[in-house]
């Protein structure tokens, strides 16, 4: 679990980086509703849970950056007997210091009246405009009002900047404790792959195997990081399929996209395998293939080296080896110049993770690919994709889709995959199903 003291030097870090005469705002995910008056499952606003490690909604943290330090405050609901008989307990506004480190803390309902004193002779704020319109339309009305005054009794913020640049490069480099909290993600969401492998067999449904990753998440005290991919046949083939709900047939193979989600951070983890237990031969060359180019993609997982050469390393085997097995039938050249390989490699081949699964940070800077640097978390999950109706390609490969996908640090020297856990040679796979 990550410390109190974490959260505190993040809040530090990003007051510092706003200056004195700032105001920083940062408000917790609304509950949504699902159906009538029942919620689903509440999960926080990842920068909100970032900066405090609160959990709970109707909560607003305001840092107020000094020229020595800081303060920061928590607008959060107070203790309630009745309402927690109903919903679980509060940290209320004690809970808020004693608990998680805020310096200040006031119910949620006098909000309204304490925020436009905080905000009063500051120079700029701090805060992410669109996220929450009803509020929006209250900061800006606050502003409006006190430069309408401004020239007799105080000074007014000038303007409102995003926070998201300078925090989401902050959540880019992922600290000790928060790498080893995914590291704990990536156990889990293994031994779900490896159940998966276990007890898959033909004539099951997709929607049994969905339920086995599941119970696996859930037992270790985990949750789904996303909506689990489980896609038979040609379901593999649609990158996004989360229906979950066909049969399994003899001889396809199954694609399973299921992470983990521990203290806030996820897993992303994909395999591929055969229902049956056993590659067929064109199923082995084509598996290979991927396989190829994501163990060659993580060796470029290096300080220093471009975030595209990981995409390009990766693109350019799995191209080679679809030219060899026919799958596209132009030279290397020409088929990396002119893109033919996105008929069937359509995804980038990889992203950045932590506490979302598609993980805030910029890919460029200054118009270039970022350059990888120590802290940062990815995944390498390269993919081949033959559609059902790909006519130009020889039907042995249709209905076919294959993506292996493991999570991958950057280190000072060669990349700590997080994922190891889980099998995915052709070999260990098939000697996994059979025991």
């Amino acid at each position: 679990m990550i410390k109190q003291k974490e959260y505190a030097k993040r809040r530090q870090q990003l007051m510092e980086f706003a200056g004195a005469g700032s105001v920083i705002i940062v408000r917790a995910a609304s509950e949504k509703i699902r159906n009538r008056d029942a919620a689903y499952p509440y999960r926080q606003d990842s920068d909100f849970l970032y900066l405090s490690g609160f959990s709970e909604p109707e909560a607003i943290m305001v840092l107020v950056p000094e020229d020595k330090g800081g303060q920061s405050i928590l607008f959060c609901r107070e203790r309630d007997k009745l309402r927690e008989m109903w919903d679980g307990e509060r940290a209320g506004t004690e809970g808020a210091v004693a608990e998680y480190g805020f310096d200040e803390a006031f119910p949620i309902t006098e909000m309204k009246q304490r925020l436009p004193d905080l905000l009063h002779g500051c120079e700029r704020v701090y805060y992410d405009l669109g996220k929450a319109p009803d509020f929006d339309q209250l900061l800006i009305g606050w502003l409006n009002d006190f430069r309408a005054k401004s020239r007799k009794k105080f000074s007014a913020p000038d303007e409102i900047i995003a926070l998201d640049h300078s925090l989401h490069e902050m959540r880019l480099f992922k600290s000790r404790t928060e790498i080893t909290a995914m590291r704990k993600s990536a156990r889990v969401a293994e031994a779900a792959h490896r159940r998966a492998m276990q007890v898959c067999k033909p004539g099951m449904n997709e929607a049994e195997i969905h339920a086995e990753l599941l119970h696996t998440f859930i037992s270790n005290q985990c949750e789904a990081s996303y909506m689990p991919i489980v896609g038979g046949g040609a379901n593999a083939c649609v990158l996004h399929y989360i229906s979950n709900c066909d049969p399994l047939n003899d001889g396809e193979l199954l694609l399973i996209d299921a992470g983990a989600e521990y203290d806030g951070y996820a897993s992303d983890i994909t395999r591929t395998f055969p229902i049956n237990g056993k590659f067929s031969g064109p199923q082995k060359d084509l598996y290979e293939i991927v396989l190829a180019a994501q163990l060659k993609a993580i060796g470029e997982v290096r300080e220093g080296n471009a975030w595209e050469h990981v995409h390009e390393t990766a693109v350019r085997v799995a191209t080679e080896g679809m030219i060899e097995l026919g799958i596209i039938r132009t030279s290397l050249e020409e088929a990396l110049e002119e893109e033919h390989f996105k008929d069937y490699y359509v995804h980038n081949t990889g992203h950045w993770l932590g506490l979302d699964v598609h993980d805030v940070g910029e890919y460029e800077v200054d118009g270039h690919s970022r350059v990888l640097e120590r802290g940062m978390v990815l995944t390498v999950e390269p993919g081949i994709y033959i559609p059902p109706k790909a006519m130009s390609v020889d039907e042995t490969w249709r209905g076919m889709g294959i993506r292996i996908e493991d999570n991958v640090v950057v280190t000072r020297d060669d990349a700590e995959v997080l994922s190891t856990g889980i099998c995915k040679t052709i070999d260990e796979i098939e000697a996994l199903m059979a025991s």
